[in-house]
């Protein structure tokens, strides 16, 4: 009697163990395969390797959710806070991936990709998207002056907060945020306010190191 070939769903139960003279990556695709097939992935994520370290990106399929330099607390929140059917997926981010290297390369200087603000709401949300809009490459904001392009110039110190909370580091530019007087400020990201100085020296806006 032949036997039954195994269904998506079967595959996705059993989870990714390898297969005999197959290997593990591609038992692993067969997996996320399985998984999209089936519309049981709504979190993909992958990693990018950069000049200011590995980040890790996620996205629905409503857009890029999440950009990070910490994998565990990233796929943490993002299965606490989006779904916990969160899988590595890498073709499911090449998009976003190739962004990223020509951003590094110096060939591109604004990101075009669909951005699920999930992770971010109310007066934060408003916030980050000004921000992405009217704060280019190059250019720089303080916290008042972006606290006063969103109609609450005396709410700078929760610009700081949204800032600081920011879930899309980078492609929602919040390294372009300076204090007032035109310090640095903190910077949540991994490396701090030296990754600050280095982003905003690539991008030209103040003299690199």
């Amino acid at each position: 009697m032949t036997p039954t070939p195994p269904t998506p769903v079967d595959v996705l139960r059993a989870g990714p163990p390898a297969e005999p003279g197959a290997g593990l990556e591609h038992a692993l695709e067969r997996f996320r395969r399985a998984a999209q097939s089936e519309g049981l992935l709504d979190v993909a994520w992958a990693s990018v390797d950069s000049p200011v370290g590995a980040l890790v990106v996620a996205a629905t399929p409503q857009g890029l959710v999440c950009v990070s330099w910490e994998l565990d607390d990233a796929l943490d929140e993002l299965a606490r806070r989006v779904s916990p059917r969160v899988l590595e997926a890498p073709a499911r981010l090449d998009g976003v991936r190739r962004q990223l290297d020509e951003y590094f390369a110096g060939r591109r200087r604004r990101f075009e990709v669909p951005v699920d603000w999930t992770l971010v709401a109310g007066f934060r949300r408003e916030v980050l998207q000004v921000l992405s809009a009217e704060v280019p490459y190059g250019a720089t904001a303080t916290y008042g002056e972006l606290a006063r392009r969103v109609g609450n110039p005396r709410a700078s110190r929760a610009v700081g907060s949204a800032m600081a909370t920011n879930p899309l580091p980078i492609v929602v530019p919040c390294h372009r945020v300076l204090r007032a007087g035109g310090s640095l400020g903190n910077y949540s990201g991994r490396g701090g306010a030296d990754t600050k100085r280095w982003l905003l020296g690539f991008e030209g806006a103040i003299p690199a190191r």
